[in-house]
């Protein structure tokens, strides 16, 4: 395509994500790169964004990696105590003890967020470990942290009981004061930029990111993933596949992830949401992911 016609194309495909993210009520930072070609598509791509859940990218790539390596047992027990569990979704809600591998603790993190499942995988695994493999790998300013330590950190900053459940207490905080946490900010919560991560799935893709076996470990889990409202949304026809793996957290609303179609062309996209409101259900902004990741990569394809 001739310069100007591309010039003109990308401002098309911006003005219609500023459109999207406007009637959504949402900021919205988005990066697609064409896995096959290396062309890309930005907007506001280099700005640092929360991160929320899709920080468990790189854990679940470390898992993979040890696993491929031998130095950790994919069939090893691990038990998921009270010590991990604040109420959330999965392993994270159960009354009990619950005692699985450490393959499933990928599993369950990577396919619903499960954060109990997350902290004590981490623990395996090692978080010195996963800061190591993002350096190495060139990915030094992806933040990551435990799910315990951030529920810390707004039980601090609310003056919150730390002996009981963080939801429990939630309910009478005004919603500006969860919008002004730290979770929400990308100088104080594990952030990156839009094209970072997109960066990041294109070296899983293509099995730069370690041992062919731990890149293969990784995208099958991926596309397991269980969410079907926000980068899925965008793309319902029969024969396209995603992989993904969502983040949200109070004002934040994320989703990053690989489309491949029946032709075997694949985009790794990444879409990035500050919304007005902490609101847990908000499915405006949830269907702009979609809608936006289909316009980024209608835009690649043509």
């Amino acid at each position: 395509m001739p310069t100007a016609a591309r010039q003109t194309a990308e401002e098309e495909v911006r003005t219609l994500l500023t459109s999207l993210f406007g009637q959504a009520g949402v900021d919205g930072f988005v990066h697609a790169r064409d896995l096959d070609t290396g062309e890309e598509f930005g907007h506001r791509a280099d700005s640092r964004v929360v991160l929320a859940s899709v920080f468990k990218i790189p854990i679940c790539l470390e898992y993979a990696r040890q696993a491929a390596d031998g130095h950790l047992d994919r069939a090893a027990r691990h038990r998921v105590t009270a010590a991990y569990r604040a109420g959330g979704s999965g392993t994270d809600g159960c009354t009990h003890d619950v005692g699985m591998s450490a393959r499933d603790l990928a599993f369950m993190m990577m396919t619903i967020s499960d954060n109990a499942a997350t902290d004590l995988l981490l623990d395996v695994v090692g978080l010195d470990q996963v800061r190591k493999t993002l350096d190495g790998l060139g990915f030094d300013g992806f933040g990551v942290s435990s799910c315990r330590a951030l529920d810390d950190d707004i039980r601090r900053e609310l003056g919150l009981d730390p002996g009981r459940s963080i939801d429990d207490q939630l309910g009478d905080v005004p919603a500006e004061r969860l919008m002004a946490l730290g979770a929400g900010d990308p100088e104080r919560s594990p952030s990156s930029t839009p094209r970072q991560v997109t960066a990041l799935l294109a070296a899983i893709w293509r099995d730069e990111a370690g041992p062919a076996p731990a890149c293969a470990e990784v995208r099958d889990i991926m596309s397991r993933q269980v969410w079907q409202h926000r980068l899925v949304s965008g793309f319902p026809e029969n024969g396209v596949q995603l992989a993904g793996k969502t983040g949200t957290d109070f004002g934040v609303r994320n989703e990053a992830g690989v489309i491949e179609y029946p032709d075997g062309k694949r985009y790794a996209v990444a879409v990035f949401l500050r919304t007005s409101s902490p609101a847990e259900r908000q499915p405006r902004a949830d269907r702009a992911i979609g809608q936006a990741a289909r316009a980024v990569v209608d835009h690649l394809r043509s």
